[in-house]
């Protein structure tokens, strides 16, 4: 899908809603253009399934930007964003990370000697925003989620699918993407 910026050019990006109910989790597309604020996102993000215990939304923007939302019960509204930057440059990051913070758990450097040479190079101008946080339950902690997004040369859309492989929605995920 595609926005139109304030300076005439677009911004590509894919949406998708993930959502854990009684029978596993589900996956739609969800198109943003119309959104005026970030509780419009959230409302179509809860009217995918009304009646899930997990929502939760990727937004990857120009192969440079990930989004991620949570709602649990439909309520209590949780933000992580890749990049601060992200806010800056468009006006879809402008909408889904405009008021959000930076998170409080930082990328840590390895204590135990391991061989520097094996880790991929951190971008060093990424700034994370949010709730990095918002997936440990589900099996992504905080300090890998900043590490992936940190990751040097990983896509958005390569983020995703580690972690919704690690979530357990690897495969209807990648089955939208498909389509």
């Amino acid at each position: 899908m595609h926005i139109s910026t304030p300076f005439g050019g677009t911004v590509s990006y894919f949406a998708a809603a993930v959502v854990r109910g009684r029978s596993g989790w589900a996956a739609s597309e969800l198109d943003l253009h119309d959104a005026a604020d970030v509780d419009e996102v959230a409302d179509l993000l809860r009217e995918t399934e009304p009646n899930a215990s997990v929502h939760l939304m990727f937004v990857e923007s120009d192969d440079a930007y990930l989004v991620v939302m949570r709602l649990d019960e439909g309520e209590d509204l949780r933000i992580f964003g890749s990049d601060s930057a992200f806010a800056d440059e468009s006006r879809l990051g402008k909408l889904l990370l405009g008021e959000v913070e930076a998170p409080v758990v930082e990328i840590e450097e390895s204590a135990s000697g391991d061989d520097d040479d094996d880790r991929p190079a951190a971008d060093p101008t990424a700034d994370p925003v949010g709730d990095a946080d918002l997936l440990a339950d589900l099996g992504v902690s905080a300090h890998k989620l900043l590490a992936l997004c940190a990751t040097d040369g990983l896509l958005p859309a390569d983020v995703t699918a580690e972690v919704c492989q690690a979530i357990g929605c690897g495969d209807e995920v990648e089955e939208l993407r498909e389509s």
